[in-house]
């Protein structure tokens, strides 16, 4: 959520911002008027209870005065005039809930401000390549996408998960499934041994309050699973960013616990509802995957970590020894609530492309001040809000994908990176029949 008194002193900026995201100027500049309008009603109310709790008290005094005075009829007066004050107080009160409730929930819908240096384009052609690692081998005829390996080996079937789920759902076997456990656990491992993350085993149901902590509700809803629970609900979480990030909700840190730096290995449910159409074959895109995330909670000192939070996700594709690019999107394609946004993207042989595997993002004070998380800074009486950042490290089921489809067989089978062979009891091949 950003600050409105930053909009009330810079509306243009806002704007500006509006419409580097994709929005015509006219409906930015419409939208930052409105906000700037329901902040100084706002304010404006906010300052008439003040001026009448000031008349109420002072009027209170008087009437001690009259009362010794004996002046029995002015005394009476001003009883009636601290009745109806009390009366507008009450009422205003009331008003005032109401206002800073509008105003909040015009400010929970609108997107960070992007960093200067993002480049300003539409959508994904917009992006721009920052390096590229290794070389993709040339295509051979033989080359197929994972699913078709998958289902040849006999361990991937899409048709019994759709019996017992429906759509975008997988059931894997035998060692997919192991080499998928094995995944999770290479990263697990990476991240808290090599890169100083700490293991975190979360919740993975949560209340409306942490979801919008990290900027799922209310904007993202309907891309939600929601389950009821003691006459209200909790929802499936989307990554375990949420649950992560918001272990700082409504605290104050001190500055020398920063940064703090979370990993976890979760499933992650997602209903997919803006995606019907996309990748509907095999698991690029489903209800339900295996995510390991990143989250750092910094001070205001955070594009540092956002570079070494990209170079932890990438050392993944590297020990896998996956060819990966790294590209920075553009305004039109961050999320929103990114300020600045890395997509590592893994080549894909089967589909002769790179698909995104990881998106580590920065998001300034954005989420902090929706969860009311701050630190003391050094030499300072008040305190500031946390920034934090979020990454894939990486997602499980798409690294299964690169992997099989990367080190496929001319028969068929899987060749198993030698990062992952300690994990698979030694392995070296999954077998085709």
């Amino acid at each position: 959520m950003l600050d409105i008194r930053w909009i009330r002193e810079n509306p243009q900026a806002l704007v500006d911002a509006l419409v580097k995201r994709g929005q015509p100027s006219e409906v930015a500049r419409s939208t930052v008027d409105d906000l700037v309008a329901r902040d100084e009603a706002r304010r404006t109310h906010v300052s008439r209870l003040q001026e009448a709790q000031e008349r109420r008290n002072a009027a209170s005094k008087e009437i001690g005065n009259a009362m010794r005075n004996k002046d029995m009829a002015l005394a009476e007066r001003l009883k009636e005039e601290v009745g109806e004050i009390k009366a507008f107080i009450q009422g205003g009160e009331a008003e005032e809930r109401r206002l800073d409730k509008e105003l909040d929930d015009a400010l929970a819908v609108i997107p960070n401000i992007p960093l200067d240096d993002v480049p300003v384009g539409e959508d994904e052609r917009g992006n721009v390549e920052l390096r590229k690692v290794g070389q993709p081998r040339e295509r051979a005829n033989w080359t197929r996408e994972h699913f078709e390996i998958g289902e040849a080996l006999g361990m991937m079937d899409f048709e019994r998960a759709a019996k017992l789920s429906g759509a975008r759902f997988t059931v894997l076997r035998s060692q997919l499934a192991r080499l998928e456990r094995a995944l999770g656990q290479f990263m697990l491992d990476l991240h808290t041994t090599e890169h100083g993350y700490t293991e975190v085993q979360p919740p993975l149901l949560v209340r409306d309050e942490v979801l919008f902590g990290t900027n799922q509700l209310p904007k993202f809803e309907e891309d939600l699973f929601f389950t009821p629970h003691a006459g209200g609900r909790l929802g499936l979480i989307p990554t375990s960013e949420v649950p992560l990030t918001n272990l700082v909700r409504e605290e104050i840190l001190s500055h020398e616990q920063l940064p703090l730096r979370f990993t976890a290995l979760t499933p992650c449910f997602r209903s997919e509802a803006g995606s019907a159409g996309r990748d509907t074959r095999g698991m690029l895109r489903q209800h339900q995957f295996y995510k390991v995330e990143l989250v750092s909670i910094t001070d205001q000192e955070s594009l540092a970590e956002h570079e070494r939070m990209t170079e932890c996700a990438e050392a993944v594709l590297k020990k896998l020894e996956l060819p990966f690019r790294t590209v920075v999107l553009c305004t039109g394609d961050m999320g929103f609530g990114a300020r600045k946004t890395h997509d590592i993207e893994v080549w894909l042989p089967g589909q002769n492309t790179y698909r995104e595997i990881s998106s580590c993002s920065v998001c300034g004070d954005f989420q902090a001040r929706r969860m009311d998380a701050r630190y003391r800074a050094r030499d300072e009486k008040g305190t500031r809000f946390v920034h934090t950042l979020n990454g894939s490290g990486v997602a499980v089921g798409r690294a299964l994908i690169a992997v099989m489809e990367n080190y496929q067989d001319e028969d068929g089978g899987i060749s198993i990176p030698t990062v992952l062979r300690p994990y698979m009891g030694g392995l070296e091949k999954i077998e085709a029949k």
